[in-house]
This record gives C-alpha cells, sequence and structure tokens, in this order.
C-alpha cells in the first residue's frame, strides 16, 4: 500500500487514547497506538499538565489513518469536516444485506452518546444513508454503495458554510491546482437554489489528492459553524522545499500559523511537516525548537 500523503488530524480534549480504542472496537478493520507523548519538561504552561501523556494517537481503519491531537478545549470539531464511511457488498462477500447489517451495527455504536445529524433512511442517492456526530464531536456519514462501487472505506468530506458558503468549487479548484498529483472528479450541482445555495454550488463533488480519495459540498441550509483547527489535514511533505512551497500557496491567516499549523483562505486548517517528522521530533530539544516555529524549518530541530 502506497504511503498516505494526506492524513487528518482529529482534536481530542484530553482523551484521545480512550477515542482511539472507541474507534478500534467500532469500525472494521481497525486498530490504534499512542504515536508519540508530550515531553516532561519544555512544555508551555497550559500544556503542563499534559506531561508525558499521550500527544498523539493513530487509528488506522481499514487503511486509511488517522491521527487523533491530545491536547486541551481550544479548538471543537464540527460538522465541517467529516469522514464517510462506504459500505459496499463487495467487502460483505457480494451480499448487500450483510453490508446493510454492518453499517446499522456501527451506526448504532456511532449513535451511543452523539446525536444525529440525518436519519438513517433511504434516499435518492442511497439505499441506506446517516449523518451521526458521535460522543466526541467527530461527524460520520454512513452509506450503502452499490457493489464493487467505493474504492476506499474512509473519504473525508469538506462542507462549505457558514464564511465558506457557496465556496466548494473555487477550493477544490484551488486544492487541485495547488497540490501535485490531484485531479478533479465529478460534480453535481444543486439543480435549484435553496435558502442559501448560488448558482454553480455543488451537493457533491470528489476529487483526488495523491491517489486519496476527498469529498466536498456546499451546505443546503445555513450553519452556524464553518472551519476551525478541530480537525486540520497533515501534509508529508518530502522536503525543505515542499514545506516552503505549500507554506507559501495555503497560508493565508498570519495570526493562525503555529507550529507548522496554517489557515487557508477558505479556512480550512493544514499542517505542513516533514515526512520524517518522528526522527526530528526524538531529537534533543526538539519539543522546545518547533514551539518557537511558524512554518517548520527542518534545520532548526
Amino acid at each position: 500500500m502506497s504511503v498516505q500523503k494526506f492524513i487528518p488530524n482529529l482534536w481530542f480534549a484530553g482523551n484521545a487514547e480512550e477515542g482511539g480504542q472507541f474507534y478500534s472496537s467500532v469500525f472494521p478493520d481497525t486498530s490504534s497506538a499512542v504515536e508519540s507523548r508530550y515531553p516532561t519538561e519544555g512544555l508551555l504552561d497550559f500544556q503542563e499538565p499534559l506531561a508525558g501523556q499521550p500527544l498523539t494517537v493513530t487509528v488506522n481503519i481499514a487503511g486509511t489513518q488517522l491521527t487523533l491531537v491530545n491536547a486541551g478545549n481550544d479548538f471543537t470539531p464540527n460538522p465541517s469536516i467529516s469522514f464517510m464511511l462506504s459500505f459496499d457488498p463487495e467487502n460483505y462477500r457480494g451480499s448487500a444485506e450483510a453490508a446493510g447489517k454492518a453499517l446499522t451495527t456501527t451506526w448504532d455504536q456511532l449513535r451511543e452518546g452523539g446525536s444525529v445529524l440525518m436519519a438513517l433512511d433511504n434516499y435518492p442517492f442511497s439505499e441506506l444513508y446517516g449523518w451521526v456526530q458521535d460522543r466526541y464531536g467527530i461527524s460520520w456519514q454512513l452509506l450503502q454503495t452499490q457493489s464493487g462501487q467505493s474504492e476506499s472505506f474512509v473519504t473525508p468530506s469538506l462542507m462549505f458554510g457558514g464564511a465558506a458558503q457557496n465556496k466548494a468549487v473555487p477550493a477544490v479548484d484551488f486544492y487541485v491546482d495547488v497540490f501535485s498529483d490531484a485531479q478533479l472528479g465529478s460534480r453535481f450541482p444543486y439543480p435549484e437554489a435553496t435558502e442559501v445555495t448560488t448558482a454553480g454550488a455543488v451537493m457533491f463533488s470528489d476529487f483526488k489528492m495523491a491517489g486519496q480519495n476527498f469529498a466536498a459540498m456546499d451546505s443546503a441550509v445555513e450553519q452556524p459553524f464553518s472551519f476551525t483547527p478541530g480537525i486540520s489535514i497533515e501534509v508529508q511533505c518530502e522536503d525543505q522545499a515542499e514545506i516552503d512551497r505549500l507554506w507559501t500557496a495555503l497560508s493565508a491567516v498570519p495570526e493562525a500559523e503555529q507550529c507548522g499549523w496554517l489557515q487557508d483562505q477558505y479556512g480550512v486548517s493544514w499542517q505542513i511537516v516533514p515526512r520524517n517528522m518522528g526522527e526530528l521530533m526524538s531529537r534533543p530539544g526538539a519539543f522546545e525548537n518547533m514551539l518557537k516555529m511558524k512554518k517548520l524549518v527542518i534545520a532548526d530541530f
């Protein structure tokens, strides 16, 4: 399997290890492990309660890696970035009934302690679909596909609402232009205007970056939220030149720049990091050095 270049990072309020164990129990073919820990010294004041605790927890869901970031209450995930889970009968010995049962079981577990955003039901685009926000605030769209229709079980989905309303098309065009080895997929515009959508707004679109599937849509109703660092997208870069190029292209909010994090012109948060970040962070004083940086400079670790 190819190395994953884009890794969604999910913000957890001190309970990332618990979250990883929960997802391992809910999703098929899933494992979790503590990837890194906070050092015991050199922390900022607000980080001191987390000394020695997990910093990042890796969750691998059917071949797709997510990273749970263990931190404070600074940011909260919301449905502007969700994860589509495709239950394909082909993965259940060709049985649509088995795929539906697996979807329903997963739905029931995610719904416990969470909230339903769209009821589990039959829709024009899927025989069985529902949108749920789990107990940790992470949103999941579960859908049963036609046999052989899905390329991956997990697909990150960006919903453009609030301050980013009706910007799905220009945003996706921008990302495909910025990232090498990216390509547009299908686009399905709204057949008629809604209370907030304008001409050209899409109810669904998909695209690929470095072979990974992503989806995007414009919200059909007014939303009181938009993108936050509660869910960010980590980009694993090959060298300093790639870090420099992507930082220049993406960063649009100077006050959001910190430790490799940035926000683009649409509000989406990215972490622009070297692929060998684990090795760099093992160096003496690396954590303290990183805290001084905005854009990461490999030579300064």
